[in-house]
Parts: structure tokens; C-alpha cells; sequence
């Protein structure tokens, strides 16, 4: 996805620490078991926050391997998965596909058409175990793109649409936990889009592509609104995940939401300033 979803690893107990890279293994392993090499690829750090946010809701039996692979091929490492593990690596390759397609439709970007293509065979099966989450992800697409072609300003609006589609990948059952993972996802998705969008709106500028940050950036307060409207934003989605009856990994979960989704943000910040320093 966007690759902000990730753990503040200097803050993490090493304990935790290797729990959490245990997850990130074992996502690995079953995107590379189910869609071979180019699954592999699709891997990011959101999908690892979604399997232990997931497996620490339900706590499925987690199967527990020590595996060599390709990045560490004279050691072997801990990993942990389950069906949610497999139900993330869906989401992620869904997810990807649908990416890739649509940069080919809009831009004819030969990479994208060729890794959508190698994709191809099996988001076909996926759509089918998980229509509703296909669904938000294609119209995702479809909100976004017409938000750019109409230049939409409306913050709340544009950055709503990430958060809709991700609110129903967080939703892995429809039962008494559903509302707050909506809420999580909804939330969740609005910060990294707003967030995204910010660290590209200096290359946007210069490209003359859109962003809806651009009509807010000769503000004062700019720099206070972004920030502002992120902590808004998190808030948000800290009040939903504190409202789920988590136990397992919660250290790890709170360390994501509470500091490990500001890392990169606080890393764009002070390039910002020494920037401005230079200056």
C-alpha cells in the first residue's frame, strides 16, 4: 500500500520486536507460497500491521515455522501464520493488481500492464472469496481518479475515499467487531492518504499533478493545519482500536498507532526544516 503503517522499531522490546518480524515473515512465506515470487513483491508493512490487529482480535492458532528464504538464506528465521495471514496476502496482491491495472488504463505504463498481467490469474479467484473488499478497492480507484480529473479541493471528501476502501479490507468477518474495524480502517485511510499526499506535494508542484493540499499551502498555518488534521485523524482511529477487546501483541498494535505511523512523517518534517535552514 503506502508503507507509513509500520512499527517504531527503536521503541519496540526486543521480544516484541521479533514477534513483530516473525509476522512480516510469515506474510512473506504465504505470498510467496500462493503467488510465488511476484507476491512476494507486493509485501509491505501495512498488510503485517493488518494480520497482528486481525490475529490479536480473533487469536487464531498461529502455526510456527523457522524457515530459510532468499533474503536470509544461511539463517533461518521465526514466522508465524494462519488463515488471516492468508486473507492479508489477498488483500495485498488485490490490492496491487488493481493498482497496476489501473496506471496501464490511465498512463499505458508498460511495467505496470506487465506486472498486472502476471497478477491477473489470481485476482480472479480473490475477487471471488472477497467480493465486497474487490468492490471497495475498484471503486477506490474510480473515486480517485475522478477526484483528479475534477481537481476536487475538499479534503475530507477525497481523503474519505482511501478511507472507505480501507475500512473494508481491516473487515475480515462481518460480526459484533465489524463497526469499530470500519471505523479503524476509515480513519486509518484518511491519515495516510492526507499523509502521502503532503510528502509528494513538492514533486506534485513540479510535475503540475494533483493534490488537494495545494490550494491550503500558501496558508500561514499550513504546516500546523497538515499536522493538526493527521492528529485529528489518528484520534480518530486510536478511540476505534481501543474499543476492541485486544490482548495478544497489543504492545506491538499501540506501538504502530500510537508512534510508528508519525516515523516517516516526523523524518519528512525535519528535512522540511533543514531545508529551511539552508535557505
Amino acid at each position: 500500500m503506502f508503507g507509513y503503517v509500520v512499527a517504531n522499531q527503536d521503541e519496540l522490546k526486543i521480544k516484541d520486536y521479533k514477534r513483530y518480524r516473525s509476522f512480516y515473515c510469515g506474510l512473506c512465506h504465504v505470498l510467496k507460497k500462493k503467488f510465488g515470487h511476484r507476491g512476494q513483491v507486493t509485501l509491505s508493512y501495512d498488510m503485517v500491521f493488518l494480520a497482528i490487529l486481525l490475529n490479536g482480535l480473533y487469536e487464531e492458532r498461529l502455526i510456527t515455522e523457522e524457515r530459510r528464504c532468499g533474503v536470509h538464506p544461511t539463517q533461518k528465521h521465526p514466522m508465524v501464520y494462519n488463515d488471516i495471514t492468508d486473507y492479508c496476502a489477498d488483500m495485498e496482491v488485490m490490492l496491487a493488481f488493481c493498482k497496476a491495472d489501473d496506471n496501464w488504463r490511465d498512463e499505458k505504463d508498460l511495467k505496470s500492464r506487465t506486472f498486472a498481467g502476471a497478477l491477473s490469474k489470481y485476482t480472479k479467484d480473490i475477487s471471488k472469496r472477497w467480493p465486497r473488499q474487490y468492490q471497495a478497492i475498484r471503486q477506490y480507484i474510480a473515486d480517485l481518479t475522478k477526484a483528479e480529473k475534477e481537481q476536487m479541493d475538499d479534503l475530507d471528501t477525497v481523503a474519505g475515499y482511501t478511507g472507505k476502501m480501507l475500512a473494508e479490507l481491516m473487515v475480515y468477518k462481518e460480526d459484533e467487531w465489524a463497526a469499530e474495524l470500519r471505523k479503524l480502517g476509515f480513519y486509518l485511510g484518511k491519515f495516510i492518504y492526507l499523509l502521502d499526499a503532503r510528502e509528494d506535494l513538492e514533486q506534485d508542484l513540479k510535475h503540475k499533478n494533483y493534490n488537494p493540499w495545494i490550494p491550503y499551502m500558501n496558508r500561514k498555518d499550513f504546516d500546523a493545519l497538515v499536522e493538526n488534521t493527521l492528529t485529528l485523524m489518528m484520534g480518530d482511529c486510536s478511540r476505534a482500536f481501543e474499543m476492541l477487546p485486544i490482548v495478544q501483541d497489543i504492545e506491538i498494535l499501540r506501538n504502530i498507532i500510537y508512534s510508528g505511523v508519525w516515523v516517516k512523517y516526523r523524518a519528512f518534517c525535519r528535512k522540511e526544516d533543514a531545508k529551511g535552514d539552508k535557505k
